[in-house]
């Protein structure tokens, strides 16, 4: 199996409302990226991954979808994204979709034909019950059949019944729809909810989830090498050996959180809590720890859903380049298939939110009606928003240095980050030392280094905001070694290797590893001697 084209690659996710702006709408859209492909070529990205571009009444900004087979026209139309496939590919660029199939918007066909009776031929693609079982939060009144139906998110995004052979079906016609089209897979949303069985109070992890998934394996990507990750919140190391694992004939890779949940006090993510490096070594090695044979890991620092990186975990004052390098350094030399979020090549940081007024995101919104409720002042909530917001993530894409960033000349949909006088992609093309260029390199190094794809993983023992480890060729014959000092203060790092090759770093190479003082933010990898 270490032929998948997938293990050897890096994927870009690009979320197209605020990526580039053709049209000068303030929204981005398809011919924007297409305008953009040359810029990704030059990063040298194996393919993109697209937030998703289907019609939509946009309530969650797409995540919501009203018709599986259209394009929204505020993204262009289907020839637009035809002509997206086509130019990618000519770049040696694939197309990832991102696909929603836990629910559908409440404007989708299917559920408006639901709503009309119960003995509608479509009633039965949707949850409808007398009574709401379990959360209440989860179920909404439909007064003219008089029933509730069922929602895990918001009421105008209703779940689809998935135990309905016949909603599968549809489904899986769908996929093949677009599989048709010359995309080269799918991010499946939520994917680990599909099994829920509401009667029983069960919403992840249901116990057909897996018969689901190899029924669609079979049924539409499982044909060829297609890449599938699905966004599973709920995996761990072992539930990915069930998603994943290559003799299953399921996906080839999910999503895991565990790293970024170090930071989620009592897991809620509201309650942010300071990087915990003894606690991120710990999560990350548990999913290193997975053999290729076993599962297949995803390595990523930020998506749509997560604030930036730097404002995250690293240092957006003083060492945001070098913070930013750290991380890409880090992860990316880890065995896994990295994804990167727009902007993340740049060192772009969250959003200086001074008021409510400035959250467009839905989730955020839920935030601010649920705080004052409990009482809570403006500035307490827009203190944690500024943190932990979604829109962090999704102010537009910092092209130029002028205040539209290049992404628009009409009215963003979202503000611009005033930092893109600093912080832009013209800037970062053009300094050689910029974070750009660290991705750059470590993308070229994932494509011509197979150790990165075979090495086991060894976690090192070290001072707690150093993460240090090996990266052990099976034949023992080649030994990586990769250290980050994940804080602002220099640390010390002692070991009996012997430096042979140097690979990569964000600062300079250390001569001899005895007994080294590694400054803050300070990344490096080197290829070391054998010591057997």
């Amino acid at each position: 199996m270490m032929n998948n084209w997938w293990k050897k690659a890096v994927i870009y996710q690009i979320y197209p409302r605020s990526f580039k702006d053709s049209n000068d709408d303030g929204i981005g859209d398809i011919n924007g990226i297409i305008e953009k492909l040359t810029y990704l070529e030059k990063l040298g990205v194996d393919g993109i991954w697209l937030s998703p571009i289907y019609q939509s009444p946009m309530i969650d900004n797409g995540y919501d979808i009203s018709d599986y087979y259209k394009i929204d026209p505020l993204f262009g139309t289907m020839a637009d994204f035809e002509a997206l496939i086509e130019k990618a590919k000519q770049l040696n660029i694939r197309v990832i979709m991102d696909l929603v199939v836990n629910h559908t918007s409440d404007q989708h066909l299917w559920f408006k034909e639901s709503k009309k009776s119960k003995n509608n031929p479509k009633r039965n693609f949707y949850i409808w019950r007398d009574q709401p079982i379990g959360e209440f939060k989860n179920w909404t009144y439909d007064s003219s059949t008089q029933q509730y139906y069922f929602h895990l998110f918001s009421p105008q995004q209703p779940d689809l019944n998935w135990e309905n052979e016949e909603v599968r079906k549809e489904i899986h016609k769908m996929m093949n729809f677009w599989l048709a089209k010359g995309i080269s897979g799918f991010r499946l949303d939520v994917i680990d909810l599909i099994g829920k069985k509401p009667d029983q109070e069960i919403t992840v992890n249901g116990p057909k989830l897996h018969d689901y998934l190899k029924e669609m394996n079979l049924a539409t990507f499982g044909k060829n090498d297609y890449l599938t990750v699905g966004e599973a919140w709920s995996s761990s190391p072992e539930l990915a050996k069930l998603y994943s694992g290559p003799n299953r004939h399921e996906l080839s890779m999910v999503f895991g959180f565990w790293h970024l949940l170090t930071s989620a006090g009592n897991g809620d993510k509201w309650k942010k809590l300071p990087l915990n490096v003894p606690k991120l070594k710990e999560a990350m090695t548990a999913w290193q720890k997975l053999t290729p044979n076993e599962a297949w890991n995803s390595l990523f620092l930020g998506n749509h859903d997560l604030p930036r990186i730097v404002s995250f975990w690293g240092d957006e004052r003083t060492y945001r380049e070098k913070s930013a390098k750290a991380f890409a350094i880090l992860f990316h030399l880890m065995r896994g298939t990295p994804f990167i979020y727009q902007g993340e090549e740049l060192g772009m940081t969250n959003f200086p939110f001074e008021n409510l007024s400035a959250i467009n995101d839905v989730e955020s919104h839920e935030y601010i009606t649920d705080r004052k409720k409990g009482g809570q002042s403006e500035e307490e909530i827009i203190k944690v928003l500024r943190e932990m917001s979604r829109d962090n993530a999704r102010t537009p894409m910092q092209w130029t240095s002028d205040e539209k960033a290049g992404f628009t000349k009409g009215k963003p949909w979202l503000s611009i980050n005033p930092n893109t006088k600093s912080i832009n992609a013209d800037q970062a093309v053009s300094d050689s030392n910029s974070v750009f260029y660290t991705y750059q390199k470590l993308i070229k190094l994932r494509h011509q280094e197979n150790w990165l794809i075979e090495a086991n993983f060894e976690l090192l023992e070290s001072a707690d905001e150093i993460f240090a480890y090996l990266r052990k060729t099976k034949t023992r014959t080649r030994t990586f070694l990769v250290v980050a000092n994940l804080s602002n203060s220099s640390q010390r790092f002692e070991s009996s290797f012997v430096k042979k090759n140097e690979i990569i770093s964000n600062d300079s190479f250390p001569d001899l590893l005895t007994d080294i003082e590694i400054q803050p933010w300070q990344a490096f990898a080197l290829e070391i001697k054998n010591l057997d």
